[in-house]
């Protein structure tokens, strides 16, 4: 910030110059105004122009002409003229050359004053201040994520209203598994920048995997309100494709999914959804019409503990959830089921991420948590039924084989 504000005064520098340079010049042309007023003859040159057309005049009468009447006439208009070139006009004194010297540091005063409010008001301070603290992280040898969060939401008591600010944190606390606060990081941008579809279409992703790849109300209603504004949105379409295969709608999963794709620049993101497309083709029974690689993941085979088989329902529902290891990323993959479908073996890759910024493939080792919710509540809730698995490896679907994970403990 510091060259930042040299760069302003050097600019402000030719301004103020501009304002010094006529106090400079101010005694020349004191004197060189007085000179002219001293030896202004310009009433005797009036009055010589006055004689000779008088003069023509008398002559032009004397030859016949013009009558007297005319050369009456035209005399009083000569002598009007005269007149009024020659009347006399009061001139004010000359000021001294010094005066209003005082007035020029106040106007320089007010041009710095003004120019630096402008810049505060109108200029990129704040941004600059972003890109101050993201290379102070970078350069810091002790500098970290967390870091870099905790300064950015110091940034974002002294700058609420920057949408860059929560623009640079929504990503972060996403990709660190703070979804209340990156849902509140975008809700803010959005009050800021309005509710634009790309906005509204990722807060519509969020809270769909929040409730675990669940269509609820409210997501709903933000799906509505992008593909009124923007029915190609790909982040909604992709979102539906999910929620549609989740349901086994495996043709409208694809249809979606395929949309998706025509308004989609990421390759990373093209090559997800071509990817539910070809398992979505498989579990229809139709040959895929492309080979995408498998992929790695993790086979799974879940069972319900015996003992507990009296404390659950047929119809409640099973979270089959693989996480990172440290536990900073949202879930990787999550797989929905119902217990009347226990023992089961599902399969975890990334066709099953809850965000192309999360999957399974990024990680070698995961933690399978699985949980039997009576309320369908994507949060735990005192008295569901889990079981766990620690470091998991992840590795190449085609060779995988399945790890199993017992429902044996009650969640308190």
């Amino acid at each position: 910030m510091t060259l930042l504000w040299i760069a302003i005064a050097v600019l402000l520098l030719p301004a103020l110059w501009l304002l010094v340079v006529p106090l400079r010049n101010a005694r020349r042309l004191h004197d060189q105004q007085h000179a002219f007023e001293t030896n202004d003859t310009s009433a005797e040159q009036n009055v010589a122009i006055f004689q000779r057309r008088l003069t023509s005049l008398e002559a032009a009468r004397e030859r016949g002409d013009i009558d007297a009447e005319r050369f009456e006439e035209d005399r009083l208009e000569l002598e009007r003229s005269l007149l009024e070139d020659t009347a006399v006009r009061a001139r004010r004194p000359l000021k001294p050359a010094g005066a209003g010297r005082l007035v020029v540091p106040v106007v320089m005063v007010a041009v710095v004053v003004v120019s630096v409010l402008w810049y505060q008001q109108q200029g990129a301070e704040g941004d600059l201040v972003l890109l101050a603290v993201q290379q102070e992280v970078q350069n810091d040898p002790e500098g970290s994520l967390s870091m870099y969060i905790e300064r950015m939401e110091e940034q974002a008591e002294r700058q609420p209203d920057n949408p860059n600010v929560w623009s640079a944190l929504f990503p972060v606390y996403r990709e660190t598994g703070q979804m209340p606060k990156a849902v509140d990081a975008l809700e803010r941008l959005i009050e800021i920048e309005g509710r634009i579809p790309p906005l509204l279409a990722q807060l519509a992703q969020i809270r769909f995997f929040m409730a675990e790849r669940e269509l609820t109300d409210e997501v709903q209603a933000l799906v509505d309100e992008t593909l009124e504004q923007d029915p190609r949105q790909p982040t909604v379409l992709g979102l539906l494709g999910v929620n549609a295969f989740d349901k086994g709608d495996y043709e409208q999963a694809i249809d979606h999914w395929r949309r998706a794709i025509a308004n989609i620049e990421d390759p990373d993101t093209v090559d997800s959804l071509r990817e539910g497309i070809r398992v979505a083709q498989e579990r229809m029974g139709i040959e895929p019409e492309e080979t995408v690689g498998e992929g790695n993941g993790i086979r799974v085979r879940v069972a319900l503990d015996e003992e507990l088989a009296g404390r659950v329902d047929d119809d409640d529902t099973v979270f089959i959830t693989a996480r990172d290891i440290e536990g900073e990323l949202p879930p990787l993959a999550v797989v929905r089921a119902q217990v009347s479908e226990l023992p089961m073996t599902v399969t975890l890759d990334n066709t099953a991420a809850m965000s192309p910024q999360a999957q399974i493939s990024q990680v070698q080792e995961a933690r399978l948590v699985v949980r039997v919710s009576p309320s369908g509540q994507a949060m735990p809730q005192p008295g569901d039924l889990f079981g766990d698995l620690e470091s998991v490896s992840v590795e190449p679907i085609e060779d995988a084989e399945a790890v199993e994970v017992v429902i044996n403990r009650v969640f308190e």
